[in-house]
């Protein structure tokens, strides 16, 4: 199948932005990779170097870019707190310098925009599960606003681009997403508990474990973002895309504990500040506009990642 695009991935040598340019490139588009290699990797997009519809380019998005696209996914940004925190003026930089260079490309050569937004516009949330309409619980000034309020003030430049200039936009809130190709040190508790669980190490719990979150396999989220991306243009969003099955942290390390045969032990530690207490998706809106839900169990998907990482573990050993 031709569909005959030229699509810009802001960030597709990342994790998710890495799977996206693949599944892309499969459907018969032309793919523009652009990273600053902060977070994304390579390693992540090696195999497509060389097709001939695929082109990787290193970039900032705080930087304008200029070149002729259809599309633009627009997933520039460190998503996990170790990388976001690391240097917090750059994140916050690169969500609004970013969103402000990649709506002024979209601009010029009339392309459709989506925008990689993330369920920690909700904050800590005062409402279960989160719905759409609902307007969050952030603190602006802690540690992790930086990624938080970054990512709603890009929402926000996003809806003033489509009422301003009629712009067509598309913003999807991304929930907890996990697979392979997740970075081994994110800090993002998937990849903690499946690293120490191959090494035996004892898996850390912050706080008492009964914190829950809603785990997305990374091939149903790529999905939901292609069909959002692809709905008429009186379609904006924000739709929340993730998987509404909700685990504690603690029932999540026993699940990894099981399906890796390790003999961790669990350690419980202080909580971070501004910690969400929960975090699960009202995705009835997805149903409804997209046809879409999640169809991958967390077992399974479990199972794929932890063999990404015991086979990446054995690489870089030898």
């Amino acid at each position: 199948m031709h569909s005959n695009k030229r699509i810009l991935v802001t960030g597709g040598a990342g994790f998710l932005g890495s799977h996206l340019c693949e599944r892309l490139l499969a459907r018969g588009d032309e793919v523009l990779c652009a990273d600053n290699f902060f977070t994304g990797s390579r390693r992540n997009v090696e195999h497509l170097i060389g097709h001939k519809r695929f082109e990787l380019m290193r970039h900032d998005v705080t930087f304008p870019l200029y070149v002729e696209v259809d599309e633009i996914y627009n997933l520039a940004c460190p998503a996990s707190p170790v990388h976001y925190q690391h240097d917090p003026v750059a994140t916050t930089k690169v969500s609004v310098h970013g969103a402000i260079n990649m709506l002024g490309l979209a601009k010029r050569v009339k392309a459709k925009i989506l925008q990689a937004s993330t369920s920690e516009v909700y904050g800590d949330p005062s409402v279960h599960p989160q719905t759409e309409d609902y307007w969050g619980n952030v603190n602006p000034i802690g540690i992790r606003s930086c990624y938080d309020e970054g990512k709603r003030c890009a929402e926000t430049l996003f809806f003033d681009y489509w009422r301003q200039h009629q712009l067509r936009i598309k913003v999807m809130r991304i929930f907890n997403t996990y697979g392979p190709r997740m970075h081994p040190n994110d800090g993002r508790v998937v990849s903690n508990f499946i690293v120490q669980a191959l090494r035996g190490d004892d898996i850390t719990i912050y706080g008492e474990g009964g914190q829950t979150r809603s785990f997305c396999y990374v091939d149903d989220l790529i999905d939901g973002m292609i069909r959002l991306m692809d709905t008429p243009d009186d379609v904006t969003g924000p739709i929340n895309i993730g998987n509404p099955n909700e685990f504690t942290i603690r029932q999540l390390a026993e699940r990894v504990i099981a399906l890796t045969g390790s003999n961790s032990k669990l350690v419980f530690k202080p909580l971070p500040s501004d910690d969400p207490r929960q975090r699960k998706p009202d995705i009835g809106l997805a149903q409804r506009t997209l046809g879409w839900q999640p169809t991958i169990e967390l077992d399974e998907g479990l199972r794929h990642t932890i063999g990404y990482f015991d086979q990446l573990m054995k690489d870089d050993a030898a």
